[in-house]
C-alpha cells in the first residue's frame, strides 16, 4: 500500500509539474510575443519621430528654446524617467531604457564590462545610448563613471596622482591639463559624465576619502577645483567635453569622528556639526568657484547637518545652491543617499525631490521609484512645477553636452587611452607632488653614481598600491597587472650603468661585509576607498617598520618614501631616518618619483594638509 501511495503521489507530482511548466512556457510565449509587438510599435514610432522637424532637434536654436520645446512634448512618464540614475548591472534589459525613459546609467562599485577593455566599454555604453535614442522622443541617456584619477576603471588607462597629490603641486595649470587628459580618455569610451572633482575641504585625515580631496585649505581647493572643472568641460568651446560633478555638497570634509550612520564606518556618512558661518566660509567657496567656472552637475553628500540628511535640505540645495549661487545645472544624489532620509522610501523620495534633488542615484530599483514619483504627483506631494524644473535642468545639461546632436560613434579612436602624451602629464604631476618631510645634511637629491643602492618595501614594486583606491575595482587592486612603471623600475632606469640596484621586499640584505651607499624603503598604505578606509590611527604597519629597520642596518644612509592617501603617524620613528618623502598615491608613472629623487627635477611639492613628524 505504501509503495502504491508513493507511486500515486509521484505521478500526481509529475502531472502538476508538467502543468506548471506548461503555464510558464505559455506565459513566456505570450511575454515574448507582446515584447515583439511593443518593439515593432516602438520602431514605427521612432521612424515617425525621425521624420519630424521638431524645434528641439535643431542645433541652431537657442538652448532654452530647445529645452522648453522638448519638455512640452514629453508625457509625465517620460519626465519621471529622466529623474532616475540606475546602476548598469541592475538594468534588466535594454528595452527598459526605452520603456522607462531612464535619465542616467552609471557604473558603480567597480561595475564594468567583460572583458574589461576599452573596446568593451565603448560597446556597452553605445548599447545603452542607442537604446535610449530609440525611445519616442529620442532623449539620450547620460552615462556616468567615477574617473577620479584618470579613466581608472579601464586597465591601460593613464592613472594620475590622486587629488591629494595634485593638491601638493599647487599648480592650477597642471591640474587643468590632467583634467583635459582624463576627459579625453573617458570620452574615448563614449562616456561624457565624470563623478568628479571632489571639493571637500578635509579637516580630519582619518577619513577614508582624504586622498580624494585637494587638501584642507579652502583657497587651494577652490583654485584647483576650478581648474579641474575647466579642464574636464573644455570651457573654450561651445559644448562641454565631459560633464564634471562637483561633490560632496556640503560640509562633508567636516564630519565628526564616530558619527557615521553606517555601522561599518567611523566618520564617512557621518554628521557635520559646524555652524553656518563656518560652513559658508570654509566649505562653500570651492562650490561657488566651480559653478562660476561652468560646473553643471552637483552631487549632494551623504552627511547630515543640523539633524537633517543633506539630500533633504531645501535650504542648502534650493535656497543656497540654486537661488543664491544661481546654479542652473542639475543636482544628483549620492549612492542610495535619498533612501537614507527616512525608513519609508516614498517619504524619502518626495522629501529629496522637493528639497531640490533633480536626479536620484537610486541606484537599483527604478520601477518602484518611477511608481512612487507618479503617485506623489497624483497625490500632489510633488508638484508638476517641481517635476518640470528638475527635468528642464537635466535636459539643459544634455543639450549643452551636445548629446542630442552627436550620437556616440562606435568607431571612436581609443589610441588616446594610456597615450604617451597623457603619461608624460602624469609623470610631471608625480614630480610636482612629491614633498620632502625630512632631509638631513641635504642628502636629497641622491647621486646617480652611487656604487650600490638597496631598495625594499611592499610598495616599491607594486602598481596597485601606487594607484590606491578607485583603480579598476572600487577598493583598488594589488599587484602589477596594469600598465605603468613602478617606483623600483623608475629607480633602476634613473641610475648610472655602473650602479648596482638590489631589491628585497622585506629588506633582507646581506650586510655582514659592507653596507650599501643608499637604502631606500618604499612603504605605505594598502588601497582602500570611502568609509572602508576610515582609520582611527593612520600609521605604518609593523611589517613596514621592520622593513625600514632592515634597510637601515644594511645601508649607510636611509631614505623612506611613504606612499599613502593621507599623513601617517611617523613621529616615533622619523628621528632615526635620514630623509623622508611624501609621495601620496602617484598612480601609474612611478618614474616621476625617480626624476626628482635623483635630481633631474627639483622638489617643489608643498603639503596640502598638515603632517607633523616631530
Amino acid at each position: 500500500m505504501k509503495q502504491y501511495l508513493k507511486k500515486k503521489f509521484t505521478v500526481k507530482a509529475l502531472i502538476y509539474l508538467g502543468i506548471v511548466m506548461g503555464l510558464i512556457i505559455i506565459s513566456y510565449g505570450i511575454y515574448w510575443a507582446n515584447t515583439q509587438i511593443q518593439l515593432k510599435k516602438l520602431q514605427q514610432t521612432v521612424a515617425e519621430y525621425k521624420n519630424q522637424n521638431w524645434p528641439y532637434l535643431n542645433s541652431t536654436l537657442p538652448l532654452e528654446q530647445r529645452v522648453q520645446d522638448l519638455l512640452s512634448r514629453m508625457t509625465q512618464a517620460e519626465k519621471i524617467g529622466q529623474l532616475a540614475l540606475v546602476e548598469k548591472n541592475s538594468v534588466h534589459n535594454l528595452t527598459d531604457v526605452i520603456t522607462y525613459g531612464l535619465g542616467g546609467i552609471l557604473s558603480g562599485s567597480g561595475a564594468k564590462p567583460e572583458p574589461n577593455t576599452p573596446e568593451a566599454w565603448l560597446s556597452m555604453v553605445t548599447a545603452f545610448d542607442t537604446a535610449s535614442r530609440n525611445s519616442r522622443l529620442g532623449i539620450p541617456v547620460l552615462y556616468g563613471v567615477d574617473a577620479n584619477h584618470g579613466h581608472s576603471n579601464v586597465p591601460g588607462a593613464t592613472l594620475f596622482p590622486h587629488f591629494i597629490g595634485l593638491g601638493a603641486t599647487h599648480d592650477a595649470d597642471l591640474v587643468f591639463r590632467v583634467a583635459q587628459a582624463t576627459a579625453a580618455e573617458t570620452a574615448a569610451s563614449g562616456i561624457f559624465w565624470n563623478f568628479s572633482p571632489m571639493l571637500d575641504v578635509v579637516q580630519d585625515p582619518r577619513w577614508g576619502r582624504t586622498y580624494e580631496s585637494f587638501g584642507s585649505n579652502t583657497k587651494s581647493v577652490s583654485q584647483l577645483g576650478e581648474a579641474y572643472i575647466k579642464g574636464l568641460q573644455n570651457s573654450s568651446s561651445t559644448n562641454i567635453t565631459v560633464l564634471g560633478t562637483v561633490k560632496h555638497y556640503l560640509g562633508v570634509g567636516a564630519m565628526v569622528w564616530g558619527s557615521s550612520t553606517n555601522k561599518n564606518f567611523f566618520i564617512d556618512q557621518g554628521t557635520t556639526t559646524i555652524d553656518e558661518m563656518t560652513l559658508r566660509t570654509v566649505h562653500l567657496p570651492p562650490f561657488q568657484a566651480a559653478i562660476n567656472s561652468g560646473a553643471m552637475s552637483v552631487m549632494v553628500g551623504l552627511n547630515s547637518w543640523q539633524g537633517q540628511k543633506m539630500a533633504a535640505s531645501h535650504y542648502l540645495i534650493t535656497d543656497v545652491l540654486k537661488n543664491e549661487l544661481a546654479f542652473k545645472g542639475f543636482v544628483v544624489s549620492d549612492w542610495y543617499g535619498v533612501y537614507e532620509i527616512d525608513s519609508n522610501k516614498y517619504r524619502s523620495t518626495i522629501t529629496a525631490i522637493n528639497a531640490g534633488v533633480d536626479m536620484v542615484m537610486l541606484p537599483f530599483d527604478y520601477k518602484s521609484f518611477i511608481t512612487d514619483v507618479g503617485s506623489a504627483i497624483r497625490n500632489d506631494d510633488i508638484s508638476q512645477t517641481r517635476l518640470d524644473d528638475a527635468v528642464s535642468r537635466i535636459l539643459r545639461v544634455k543639450f549643452k553636452l551636445g548629446l542630442f546632436d552627436h550620437p556616440i560613434k562606435q568607431n571612436l579612436s581609443q589610441a588616446i587611452i594610456g597615450s604617451k602624451a597623457h603619461r608624460d602629464i602624469a609623470r610631471e604631476a608625480v614630480r610636482k607632488s612629491l614633498v620632502i618631510l625630512k632631509n638631513n645634511n641635504h642628502l636629497l637629491p641622491l647621486s646617480k653614481e652611487a656604487n650600490r643602492i638597496i631598495v625594499a618595501g611592499a610598495v616599491a614594486d607594486n602598481l596597485g598600491r601606487q594607484a590606491g583606491g578607485w583603480t579598476v575595482e572600487w577598493q583598488g587592486i594589488d599587484g602589477n597587472w596594469i600598465d605603468g612603471t613602478t617606483i623600483l623600475n623608475g629607480i633602476r632606469q634613473a641610475v648610472s650603468p655602473t650602479t648596482t640596484v638590489e631589491y628585497s621586499q622585506a629588506g633582507n640584505f646581506d650586510h655582514a661585509t659592507s653596507r650599501a651607499d643608499i637604502g631606500i624603503a618604499i612603504v605605505g598604505e594598502k588601497p582602500y576607498a570611502e568609509g572602508w578606509g576610515d582609520n582611527p590611527h593612520p600609521a605604518l604597519t609593523d611589517e613596514d617598520l621592520t622593513t625600514i629597520q632592515n634597510v637601515k642596518q644594511a645601508s649607510k644612509k636611509l631614505v623612506v618614501i611613504i606612499v599613502s592617501g593621507r599623513p601617517l603617524d611617523i613621529k616615533p620613528y622619523a628621528h632615526d631616518w635620514d630623509a623622508v618623502i611624501a609621495a601620496w598615491l602617484p598612480g601609474s608613472e612611478g618614474n616621476g618619483v625617480s626624476d626628482v629623487l635623483f635630481g633631474d627635477y627639483p622638489f617643489t611639492g608643498k603639503l596640502p594638509i598638515a603632517w607633523k613628524i616631530k
